[in-house]
């Protein structure tokens, strides 16, 4: 058995296929999400998982490099927009139009997680990075400047 993290099957799967610059996209109850989507559904109830647990969990697993929301978050959801800025400090985040969340970024994503989350604009986009000082510890491998601010 599994001792710790991530103990849905489905979903520890998916994270363990995330490579870098991947998109997995974690949202509400509510976000249409397509038919041709690798689609995890945790819903089970209102608020059940709740986002940010969900968001906590998978962020513990993987590393994150960017933050993708709607722009409504920042204007309309303030309390989302600050927890996410608390769970990825130094992490950018870059908004899209609540269309494009719904849309192109829906489409691009290599998972969409469902929660049960009554939260509006409660759709989060987490863009998969690399684990910076441990892919340059070698001795003699140039750390390019890009990379620089992550060591």
């Amino acid at each position: 058995m599994k001792r710790r993290g991530v103990l849905n099957a489905e979903l520890s799967g998916v994270l363990a296929t995330l490579g870098h610059t991947d998109l997995l996209l974690v949202v509400d109850a509510g976000f249409p999400i397509p038919r041709t989507a690798h689609r995890v559904d945790l819903a089970v109830t209102e608020d059940l998982p709740k986002l940010t647990t969900v968001i906590d969990l998978v962020a513990d697993e993987i590393i994150v490099e960017g933050v993708v929301v709607a722009e409504d978050v920042t204007t309309h959801n303030k309390p989302l927009a600050e927890w996410l800025g608390k769970r990825f400090p130094g992490v950018p985040t870059t908004t899209r139009q609540h269309a494009e969340m719904l849309n192109e970024l829906a489409h691009q994503a290599k998972a969409i997680v469902r929660t049960g989350a009554f939260n509006p604009w409660g759709n989060v986009g987490l863009i998969c990075g690399v684990d910076v000082p441990r892919w340059f510890d070698e001795p003699g491998v140039i750390v390019p400047d890009y990379y620089q601010d992550r060591m």
